[in-house]
């Protein structure tokens, strides 16, 4: 995932150019723009926007709980440990040209309220999973690993759910203990993710403000 960071860096950067000086890029104050550029820049925003949306709501309400109920927790647990690097990358991308698109639209000087705070939103994602992709979900793989490790040697993990985590936890005080652990951080890297969803869902309420059908 290296070349992802880097390149979720460089975009980063770039999205927070065009927020702070839109006119270095050539975005005017009195919002008119090439038709051509502010149809491409909406388009981009658009896209970009839904793909967040729509990959958050499958991971966090869908997809993670189907796979939750239907693998052995180990191998469920490696497969989001590969996966939710990518999601949080990809989510982090898409929120950075939301955030650079929208801001060389709406430049802050000139902006609404309405659309401040619809930037302001969109930034708090971006925030939100930029915190998951290099704090939370590092820390959370790292304590699963460990988790698994001490699972492995009371001979449970490969039952689907927790039942046996549960039950052994009981009477085994190391284990116990490293369910907190990873109940708090894994704890904090949910509630990061679905504020992150929340923000991208109140700005959906505004894009369906500005469609006319």
């Amino acid at each position: 995932m290296g070349w992802m960071t880097r390149f979720l860096s460089a975009v980063a950067f770039l999205a927070i150019g065009v927020l702070f000086s839109p006119e270095t890029f050539g975005s005017k104050s009195d919002g008119q723009h090439p038709p051509k550029l502010a149809t491409f820049l909406k388009l981009a925003h658009l896209l970009c926007y839904s793909t967040a949306f729509g990959a958050a709501l499958w991971v966090t309400f869908i997809g993670g709980i189907i796979m939750f109920k239907n693998l052995p927790r180990h191998q469920f647990g490696n497969l989001q440990s590969k996966m939710f690097p990518a999601y949080f990358s990809m989510v982090g991308v898409c929120c950075a040209v939301s955030v650079g698109s929208f801001g060389y639209l709406h430049p802050w000087k000139t902006a609404s309220a309405s659309e401040k705070y619809q930037l302001g939103f969109i930034l708090a994602a971006f925030a939100f999973n930029l915190s998951n992709l290099f704090v939370f979900t590092p820390m959370t793989i790292q304590m699963m690993k460990e988790r698994h490790k001490i699972e492995r040697e009371a001979n449970i993990g490969e039952e689907v759910g927790w039942t046996k985590n549960q039950e052994v936890a009981k009477v085994n005080p190391k284990l116990s203990a490293m369910n907190k652990k990873f109940g708090m951080i894994h704890g904090l890297s949910s509630l990061a993710n679905i504020f992150s969803f929340g923000c991208l869902a109140v700005h959906s309420w505004y894009l369906a403000g500005k469609l006319d059908l």
